[in-house]
């Protein structure tokens, strides 16, 4: 298995090529505040450069004010473009579709919105939008389809949640984003762990040797896993197998 520094590097040279293989040089990344969002930054700055970046700051009316002013601090840090876009006037305007709007719904279309601002200025740039979803969301399906989800290039999708934070070390973020709770902030109070019912550590644990070694179900109880854990685990990596494929397309038989 390849150690931190090691995997610094292969990212790095992964979009270095993957930029070079595309034709363009320039990036659009949604810089959220979160760890995620700060890690794909400072690769794709090692990768490119920070004057080819433009970090996008999208917060809603009830989006903590630390969460930007984290996110400047990446910004600033690494001497990105930035670009703050209050996405409320945008979102709001889907309540006149539908007053009954739930805390799931609201966060799908707020995902969504922040992916249309993305794409559109990369297709002002002429830029390429840099994904931000680690490898423990993306089993999980904790993310939006088409939203959050949606990248042309993705350097940590192979990555788990604890690896990403391991990483963040190595490339030195700053210490308070890599210690601050995960949340999507999507609603006062929302945490990623809250909503996911166990933490990331300990899904991790179970998702590398479920996923990664291979154990089936017998020798993860043996390893001390509890049997409804790995049951729940399982179900929802299933249950969201369709946001990690492209869309099916029925093939007509000759």
């Amino acid at each position: 298995m390849m150690n931190i520094q090691e995997i610094h590097k292969y990212l790095v040279d992964f979009l270095k090529t993957e930029f070079a293989n595309a034709g363009f040089n320039k990036a659009v990344i949604g810089i959220s505040g979160g760890l995620d969002s700060a890690v794909v930054a400072y690769l794709t700055k090692e990768a490119i450069g920070g004057l080819n970046i433009l970090g996008v700051i999208m917060p809603y009316k009830t989006s903590s004010p630390d969460s930007t002013a984290d996110a400047m601090l990446v910004c600033k840090t690494l001497g990105l473009r930035s670009r703050i876009v209050d996405i409320t006037p945008m979102v709001d305007e889907f309540f006149d579709v539908d007053r009954h709007m739930n805390h799931i719904r609201l966060g799908n279309i707020a995902a969504r919105t922040r992916m249309i601002i993305l794409y559109d200025l990369s297709a002002r740039d002429n830029a390429l939008v840099v994904g931000t979803s680690n490898k423990t969301e993306i089993l999980l399906g904790y993310g939006t389809i088409y939203g959050d989800t949606a990248c042309a290039i993705n350097p940590i999708g192979d990555l788990y949640k604890t690896q990403v934070w391991e990483l963040a070390r190595e490339l030195g973020v700053p210490e308070k984003i890599i210690s601050k709770v995960p949340t999507a902030d999507l609603w006062n109070g929302q945490t990623d762990e809250g909503e996911l019912g166990f933490t990331y550590k300990e899904v991790d644990k179970l998702l590398i040797e479920m996923i990664d070694n291979k154990k089936s179900d017998a020798q993860l109880i043996e390893m001390g896993f509890d049997k409804e854990f790995i049951e729940k685990v399982k179900n929802r990596i299933k249950a969201n197998e369709f946001k990690r494929r492209m869309p099916l397309i029925a093939k007509l038989p000759k």
